[in-house]
């Protein structure tokens, strides 16, 4: 299976997308898919979509992507976390 390009997105690109990226980590890891990361600044998506699979942000999206784009807050509140990496996975299946 190929490496899924992830952009990992908050308003800074510093404190709330490291610890997302590593529990992205972790759920890639589980199940055994191989990822690249690339930890963003949410003004950095657009400009970065094209050489990504999917956007996982901690903030507000201003705008659509061409890519799956979802929100991952779920990772920082501790709330929601099954319903977020299950639609991480079901957007990785519709890639690969």
């Amino acid at each position: 299976m190929r490496k899924i390009k992830v952009l990992v997105a908050c308003g800074a690109g510093i404190a709330t997308s490291t610890v997302v990226m590593k529990k992205v980590e972790d759920l890639f890891a589980r199940h055994q898919i191989p990822v690249e990361i690339d930890q963003i600044k949410i003004s950095e998506a657009s400009s970065k979509e094209d050489q990504a699979d999917i956007l996982i942000s901690t903030t507000m999206l201003p705008k659509e992507y061409k890519i799956p784009a979802i929100k991952a807050m779920a990772f920082l509140t501790g709330i929601g976390t099954d319903k977020v990496e299950k639609e991480i996975l079901e957007a990785v299946e519709k890639i690969k």
